[in-house]
């Protein structure tokens, strides 16, 4: 008999957006420990805005977030950050202006310990990602897309979350730098991290997902593990043109 599984992250009918617009609605899902949990969609569909409502950025109008059994309905977006949910925005959002260790440190002040702790985990994150430790004194604005995206990251992984909101990191990037990404995004996961990616690379999310879940119009239609789908590609591809994909 397999065991049961206690999920990190439960979300039970999010519904949020923007001022008097709502993008989401009723929306549920699970992130489990070592696992990665991907959210599809097409633009418009309500990623983002899950993972800024929860993070903290938008508000949640109804439903509910939790982490590790904790309410996160009330808590501020900085303390989501110190309790353990780390958020890689889209768009490669770094410091340009400091240097990448500048920028890794800035990631690590959320935890409150001395530099010297915070060296030692920056060590952590060179190991993932080696060109930023040869480029640790270049100005980020210097480096490629690619490598902001890394050093975005980890500067998110400074924080030693326990869960990482990553929002398209494919985006913009050339196809063999993707595929880094996801290697790294996958060895994250081995590690024992649980990661929720936002993704538009559909083949790309699947090879690696264990749970998926597709958005349209702000609703799920469309969520299952990979391991209990042999048409998890068609299913997925049905729900994009408004079929449920069971």
């Amino acid at each position: 008999m397999t065991a049961a599984r206690t999920p990190i992250l439960e979300v039970r009918g999010l519904t949020t957006g923007y001022g008097d617009l709502v993008v989401v609605r009723e929306l549920s899902f699970d992130v489990f420990p070592g696992e990665i949990t991907v959210l599809l969609g097409r633009n418009g569909a309500g990623k983002t805005t899950t993972l800024r409502a929860l993070s903290g950025l938008n508000p949640l109008l109804a439903g509910s977030v939790r982490l590790e059994g904790a309410d996160l309905g009330r808590v501020q977006a900085g303390a989501r950050v110190r309790k353990g949910l780390s958020y890689v925005q889209e768009g490669k959002r770094v410091f340009h202006r400091l240097s990448v260790e500048q920028n890794l440190l800035m990631g690590g002040y959320s935890l409150g310990v001395a530099r010297r702790r915070l060296e030692g985990e920056i060590e952590r994150i060179y190991s993932l990602f080696p060109i930023l430790k040869e480029k640790r004194h270049d100005r980020a604005g210097s480096m490629s897309g690619g490598q902001q995206q890394m050093l975005a990251i980890g500067q998110a992984l400074m924080a030693q979350p326990k869960v990482l909101l990553l929002d398209e990191p494919s985006g913009g990037l050339a196809p063999v730098i993707v595929n880094e990404v996801f290697r790294t995004v996958q060895q994250l996961k081995q590690d024992g991290l649980a990661v929720l990616l936002v993704e538009q690379a559909v083949e790309a999310s699947l090879a690696i997902a264990d749970t998926v879940t597709v958005l349209d119009v702000g609703r799920a239609v469309f969520s299952a593990r990979t391991s209990e789908r042999t048409d998890m590609l068609e299913a997925v591809k049905e729900s994009y043109m408004g079929h449920m994909g069971a």
